[in-house]
């Protein structure tokens, strides 16, 4: 497989209108555990439990180092691309993660896509500029063919993201994921290269050119 854009794909930051992707460092340390300690609740009925004996990268910085440094593993391998959403006039305040995790070469070139959202900076559409610039990266310059999130049917909010962006409803995926102790249904949503290459103008208009307004809503 030869990459649309090999420069751009081994590149670290994506930019949009309003965020900044970028691997986490270290460095993150402080801002992403005050984040997740503060949005505990929010977040923590959405994702697994961790395995047992497995340590809380929030407790210890050497343990986020380490997830760090597995995130970047992958991404040399290209079997997965993590990226911390930061916002703000210097684009330097960290809110949230978007991943893009098992991506799939030959015949299926399909990868997953996950993201979170700070409870606090939630409503501003952080997360569908941040997935719509994670597209274009997965498209253009990785030359995938098709992404998918899976959502458990009464998390709202993440429902609204995917329907703000018009991604396919592939219906329901019964006990697909184990969350927070309990096999859940998931819905399915699925984005292709085909359909990107159809809505491209729109999403990029509508979400990362500095045209006229920002994209309102949550």
């Amino acid at each position: 497989m030869t990459w649309s854009n090999p420069t751009r794909a081994h590149s670290s930051a994506l930019t949009g209108r309003r965020v900044l992707l970028r691997p986490l460092v270290t460095s993150d340390f402080d801002a992403w555990r005050e984040v997740r300690i503060r949005s505990r609740d929010w977040l923590l009925k959405w994702e697994p439990r961790p395995l047992p004996g497995q340590p809380d990268a929030t407790e210890d910085r050497r343990i986020f180092a380490a997830r760090c440094g597995a995130r970047e593993r992958e991404r040399q391998l290209g079997s997965g691309y993590g990226f911390g959403i930061f916002v703000g006039p210097e684009q330097d305040r960290f809110v949230g993660e978007i991943n893009l995790s098992s991506v799939q070469r030959g015949p299926y070139q399909n990868a997953y896509v996950g993201y979170w959202i700070d409870e606090a900076a939630a409503g501003n559409s952080y997360v569908p500029e941040a997935f719509v610039v994670l597209c274009r990266f997965a498209f253009e310059d990785l030359a995938l063919h098709r992404l998918q999130a899976s959502i458990i049917p009464r998390n709202g909010a993440s429902h609204r993201v995917v329907e703000k962006l018009g991604l396919r409803d592939e219906g329901v995926a019964q006990r697909y994921l184990e969350i927070n102790g309990t096999w859940e249904d998931h819905v399915r949503y699925a984005i292709t290269s085909e359909e990107w290459d159809d809505r491209r103008d729109d999403y990029l208009r509508g979400w990362i050119q500095p045209l006229g307004g920002e994209a309102g809503g949550l």
